[in-house]
């Protein structure tokens, strides 16, 4: 069962941030996951709530800054006792820091609550640049952004993000062409989990932390989990 750094290793660090990211790295898991969203003057940048304030010291959706205005907040606040200043990283630096790693990387693509303008198009455009194709997959609770992503870009992993598990999942992901399914814990059981590998569909669960709930997940068969404490599920 492969472990994912959920934002990073946000139990202990800053999430989204390069810290919590190059800290998850040293507890080697299968890869890291981030989102991405787009800035005022589109830039792609990552960072999981559509505004600003529980993450940082400012206020307003992120797509009301510049990246210039951006990269002068604060973004430590989740974690002060472990990093007093971090900053929102766009999304060019950390394809620039994957690329120095053998780390996969889970792209949640941000477009649920905002439909960014060709994020799709620009998330990609910064991968190509920096040749990551191969350390990357998508994920997204808008089916339309991956159906997007597939057009764009076929050999890329697809995975649907959703808030519990749904029934013949395995079959739905088969015929929208996704090759991950990505539930929440609560309700997945061996059947559903069983069925998306009867159709060749990976099931990647989140968000867990602990120990016994990583143990529980092994024992049903998922493929993945994503965690906040890599280390720690890994034990």
């Amino acid at each position: 069962m492969k472990i994912y750094a959920h934002r990073g290793y946000s139990g202990m660090y800053p999430e989204n941030t390069m810290t919590a990211y190059r800290k998850a790295a040293e507890r080697h898991p299968e890869g890291i996951e981030l989102d991405v969203q787009l800035t005022k003057d589109g830039e792609v940048v990552v960072i999981h709530d559509e505004k600003v304030d529980r993450t940082t010291d400012g206020t307003g959706f992120v797509c009301e800054y510049t990246f210039a205005e951006l990269e002068k907040l604060n973004a430590g606040r989740t974690h002060p006792e472990t990093c007093t200043q971090e900053h929102i990283p766009s999304f060019d630096e950390y394809c620039e820091w994957l690329k120095t790693t053998d780390l996969v990387t889970n792209i949640e693509l941000k477009s649920g609550v905002i439909y960014y303008h060709n994020l799709e198009d620009r998330t990609l455009a910064v991968i190509a640049k920096y040749g990551v194709e191969k350390q990357v997959f998508f994920s997204s609770f808008n089916p339309l952004s991956l159906v997007r992503m597939k057009k764009l870009a076929p050999a890329i992993p697809c995975g649907l993000l959703v808030e519990k598990p749904i029934i013949n999942a395995g079959f739905m992901c088969k015929l929208a062409g996704f090759e991950f399914f990505h539930p929440g814990m609560e309700g997945l059981t061996e059947k559903t989990v069983g069925e998306c590998h009867h159709y060749g569909i990976g099931v990647n669960v989140w968000t867990v932390n602990t120990g016994a709930e990583a143990e529980k997940l092994k024992q049903l068969g998922v493929d993945g989990i994503f965690s906040n404490y890599p280390a720690f599920t890994a034990d």
